[in-house]
Formats: C-alpha cells, structure tokens, sequence
C-alpha cells in the first residue's frame, strides 16, 4: 500500500468495470475517490460499499472527463492532502505495485511533474477492435510529450497548471501534459505495468464513434496547441477530405483519376503494414490494423469538423460516447 497517492477513480455507468476497477483498488491507495457522471446503473452504490469517497457531479453542468478528474482532486486534497494523485478510469484495474513505483521515481526526481505506465487490455483477444486499443497503448518508455488519463501526478504540479481543462472534452490528457511541460515540468513512462484496461469493444459502430471522438480532440487541442495533433490533422484532410474529392471530380473525366487515388490509399495502407511489423506485430494482424487506421481518417474528419461546427455556433462542445 502507497501512503502517500490517493487515487481518484472516475466513471459513468460502467457496471462490471467498475466492479472490477473497485476491487484491484482496494488497499493499494491511501484514499479512494470515485467521481461520477450521472451513472443510472447503480456505480455510486458499489463505489460507496467498495468504502470510496464518492463525488457525484452536478447533472445540471456537461460532463467532462476533466471535469470529473478535477473534482476528484479537489475532494482528495480538501482535507489531509497527498502530495501524489493517481488518475485511473472506470474501465481500468490497477496493476499491484504500480503506485509505489510511480511514488518513489515522483520523490527521485524534482522535476518530473507527472510518471505513467503502460496499460494494456483485459481481452485483447474477444475482437480487432479490442487489439487496435492494445496496440495504442503500449508506447515506448522514457521522457513524454503526452499520455492518456492513467497518470500519477504530483499535486504541486497540477495546481500549478489549474488542472485539466473541463472544455476539453477529447484529449483532455495531452491538454494537461502539454501545459504542464509549458510550466516547466518533465514527463515520464516507467517501463511498467500501471493499468489493465477493458475497452469492451466488439462492434464497428464503437469503433466509429471512436474515431470521431479522436479526431474531435485532433481539432480542439490542435487549436490550443497549434503544434501538437499537426501531423495528425494534415493527414485526416488530405485521405479523409482532399483525395476523396479528387477522385469525385476527377471521375467526370474517366477512371484515371479514380484510379490514381485508391492507388494513393493502397500505397498509405501498405506504409501502415510495415510500420506496425517494424514494431513486432504479425503480417496477418498488421493488414487488419494497417485497413483500420486507413479507413480511421473518415470518421476522423467527422469529429474535426463536428467540433469546428460547434465552435462557429459558439456552444459548448459534449462528450462523445462510444460504448
């Protein structure tokens, strides 16, 4: 047990998840907060018997994951407060040992302002979709430009920032790290299992509403960050956007134009096949991700320009579900 990191665990109506994440959490952490977002299905009862600190959020405000990381915060520092905050979602177990891992490299090291680890699937094998997840998770160890949501961060370092960006409502993570490396501090990964994650994904729809959730923080962080996402939204305009009204136009005057683009996707998806090989993966599997991170530049496309179309409109943008 870590006697110095409260955990904060967020969530919305994870069911079995968040029993799963409640159990791996217990007598890892000096405190437990559970943070919901309007959960019907009964997660501030099990989090409440699981003996967390529970904050529920007001329905009345939108729902954010920063919102809700924020909150957690503020309830695990209002009384007592730890000098380390670890950040997990619903979806995710905690790996024994991580957090005093995460601990002792945090007191190691000054200047780091924040340490994560590597998450990995519970069933990578139940679906495609599932892999794709798995694969994106585990990056190279070392120093960071940016992470995702499960990250132990030193107090000092958030409240110096002002925490996440409740506007943010995709790649809320990379916000955050990117502001905190403007203010000054390091980041790292620890070559160490931190979180198993269960995305539970098993229908293309999910996997949809995924890709638009990306490419809705592609738009929004890259506004923030005018350098960060640059390379990702440059690619999602020219498959997701250009080349296809290329070949639209191009058709009226024969199939050479046509020809010349799926030519271009051809090329692109075998880039991706060696790519992921280069980094270990089978041939066969290689194909099956390389087809979905070609096809992943539409539904990219849909979220930047959903979250453009909210901002002309001057609203506030909401989250994106995908389960």
């Amino acid at each position: 047990m870590s006697g110095s990191v409260d955990l904060v665990l967020i969530g919305r109506n994870e069911g079995d998840r968040l029993a799963r994440a409640l159990r791996a959490a217990r007598g890892q952490a000096r405190r437990l907060i559970y943070v919901d977002s309007g959960s019907t299905d009964g997660s501030v009862a099990a989090a409440r018997a699981a003996g967390a600190l529970v904050v529920e959020l007001d329905m009345s405000v939108p729902f954010s994951a920063a919102r809700a990381r924020n909150a957690g915060f503020e309830a695990a520092q209002a009384k007592d407060p730890a000098p380390f905050v670890q950040f997990i979602d619903g979806d995710c177990a905690l790996v024994p040992g991580w957090l005093e891992a995460g601990e002792a490299r945090l007191r190691q090291d000054d200047r780091l302002g924040l340490v994560t680890g590597w998450r990995s699937e519970i069933a990578p094998e139940v679906s495609l979709y599932n892999r794709i997840c798995d694969h994106e998770w585990r990056r190279p160890a070392g120093p960071i430009v940016a992470c995702g949501g499960d990250m132990m961060v030193r107090a000092e370092a958030f409240r110096q920032v002002g925490g996440f960006n409740p506007a943010v409502i995709a790649a809320e993570d990379d916000d955050f790290c990117l502001r905190l490396a403007e203010a000054g501090w390091a980041l790292e990964r620890l070559p160490l299992e931190m979180t198993r994650h269960d995305a539970a994904m098993t229908r293309f729809a999910q996997w949809w509403r995924r890709a638009v959730r990306a490419g809705h923080g592609f738009a929004q962080v890259g506004a923030l960050h005018p350098g960060h996402f640059r390379v990702e939204r440059r690619r999602v305009l020219a498959y997701g956007l250009l080349l296809p009204l290329i070949a639209l136009i191009g058709a009226s005057h024969g199939p050479a134009v046509p020809l010349l683009v799926a030519a271009l996707y051809t090329l692109s998806w075998q880039r991706s096949v060696r790519g992921l090989q280069a980094e270990g993966m089978a041939p066969g599997e290689a194909r099956r991700q390389a087809a979905f991170l070609t096809l992943s530049k539409f539904p990219n496309l849909l979220g930047m320009g959903k979250y453009w179309l909210t901002r002309l409109a001057r609203r506030s943008p909401k989250i994106i579900e995908y389960q």
